[in-house]
């Protein structure tokens, strides 16, 4: 049996459509905290998220204030009627969230790649009936993300919800994160019981793609969105960039639901297909860069040490290796060799240029 089919989304009935939850990155202070509690528009945001403990690529930057920081989440909720999301990591994030009574947890990307961090978050919650949202992990393995949802199943923990931020491909494509829609869409297609949550924050890393990624979503039938908002984010002491102000924040979703698109079905899959060649298209050229890049270094070693640049026997194994290739992923063998033969020429070209 499909574990996953087991999921009920009753949970997520009990909220306006669609569910947003927002709030800061980091809870930095608690002025900040019941500020921005205070300025998110109510009659969207249901629920004030902030980061208690931030997990950062390099250490000695801000880590988040812990403990001190569930108290501010606390107040701002008795000021203002708003529930609490936070993250948690390990066991000891889970349990003082459930002494501070948050009502909304949920997995980061970094811990969802990790089946022990997973399993050790799902014990601590056995029997939890919090409600408990699942980011997807940070490289596309959808099998992955599957796993981490079957761990909190196995420990009779029901409401679940997902979170889509993105996924690492290339550093420099035009997002933090590439959505790969596509893929998460083929999933909620296939399991339409499990909340499907978007944050465009994640996946945009930079404010101003906020809402196309956001009305994107919307469209394509997700159940809400999760977006990072600071009252002066430029400020902000973890992802300024991406963060958008409490008043951006309610013009972004007034413009996105003052008129809700109807897009008949087979539309909004082309729509689908076509921004999957888009996304395929721009991680092609970004390869095709770092190719000329290599070929290029290539070039100034044969330059310096006086070697021939056309090198026969090795273009006529890559040659016969992109015809094996080529035929084990069923491709036109002929239109991949004209492809690479005007390949190979650009970087012969970039290579003479050198000497």
């Amino acid at each position: 049996m499909d574990l996953l089919k087991k999921i009920q989304n009753n949970w997520i009935k009990k909220f306006s459509y669609p569910f947003i939850i927002a709030g800061p990155c980091s809870a930095e202070n608690e002025k900040q905290i019941i500020n921005i509690t205070k300025t998110l528009n109510k009659s969207y945001v249901e629920v004030l998220r902030a980061g208690i403990w931030k997990p950062r690529t390099k250490p000695g930057m801000f880590e988040g204030n812990g403990e001190e920081g569930l108290k501010w989440l606390v107040k701002a909720k008795k000021l203002y009627n708003i529930l609490l999301a936070t993250e948690v990591a390990n066991k000891e994030h889970v349990k003082l969230a459930l002494k501070y009574n948050i009502d909304i947890l949920w997995i980061g990307a970094r811990s969802t790649c990790n089946p022990f961090t997973i399993q050790e978050i799902s014990d601590s919650l056995k029997n939890s009936n919090k409600i408990i949202l699942i980011k997807n992990p940070l490289n596309l393995d959808i099998d992955l993300w599957k796993g981490a949802i079957e761990r909190l199943i196995r420990n009779n923990i029901n409401n679940i919800g997902i979170i889509h931020r993105g996924f690492t491909i290339y550093k420099n494509y035009k997002y933090r994160n590439q959505p790969c829609w596509l893929e998460v869409l083929k999933f909620k297609e296939k399991y339409p019981n499990i909340p499907l949550i978007c944050d465009p924050s994640h996946i945009a890393g930079n404010s101003k793609y906020i809402y196309e990624i956001s009305k994107k979503a919307i469209n394509y039938g997700y159940d809400g969105l999760m977006i990072e908002s600071h009252e002066n984010p430029k400020e902000a002491l973890s992802d300024a960039q991406q963060q958008i102000t409490p008043n951006q924040l309610t013009e972004i979703l007034s413009k996105i639901l003052l008129k809700k698109p109807i897009i008949k079905k087979y539309l909004n899959y082309l729509d689908i297909y076509r921004t999957n060649i888009n996304e395929i298209d721009e991680n092609i050229l970004h390869l095709l860069k770092n190719r000329f890049l290599s070929s290029y270094e290539i070039g100034k070693i044969k330059n310096k040490y006086k070697i021939d640049i056309l090198q026969k026997n090795i273009m006529l194994k890559q040659k016969e290796n992109y015809k094996n290739i080529s035929q084990k992923l069923n491709l036109n063998e002929i239109f991949i060799q004209k492809i690479f033969d005007k390949i190979h020429k650009e970087s012969i070209k970039l290579q003479l240029k050198i000497k």
